[in-house]
């Protein structure tokens, strides 16, 4: 089994900034994907971004540009800097490890933009 522990959500303003942070620790040999997806209130869960353990990163297109996703192999630790927040943005973050076929999803953490 892999944990994930997300971190960094909370009240922001519209136009500032948070970053996100999510560690996983447990049975890990080697994580392929680690990923960043949001629910929003009253819709389904998305994919806002994901980073391959080689380097490689997709994100979501409507996020492209203010979202970056970054990813520490050594600390079992991947990032999510969010600049120029907006109201829409508000959503549950949920982190995601993907490792040898199995899935394994954080708790979440509240991100809230407000006017």
């Amino acid at each position: 089994q892999v944990q994930l522990v997300e971190s960094g959500g909370g009240l922001v303003q519209a136009g500032g900034s948070l970053r996100l942070s999510c560690t996983a620790s447990g049975s890990i040999v080697r994580i392929n994907v680690m990923a960043w997806y949001r629910q929003p209130p009253g819709n389904q869960r998305e994919l806002v971004a994901a980073a391959t353990s080689g380097g490689t990163t997709v994100y979501a297109d409507s996020l492209k540009g203010r979202f970056t996703i970054s990813r520490d192999n050594a600390k079992n630790t991947v990032y999510l800097q969010m600049n120029s927040l907006k109201p829409e943005d508000t959503a549950v973050y949920y982190c995601k490890a993907e490792q040898w076929g199995s899935s394994y999803w954080g708790q979440g953490t509240q991100v809230t933009v407000s006017l």
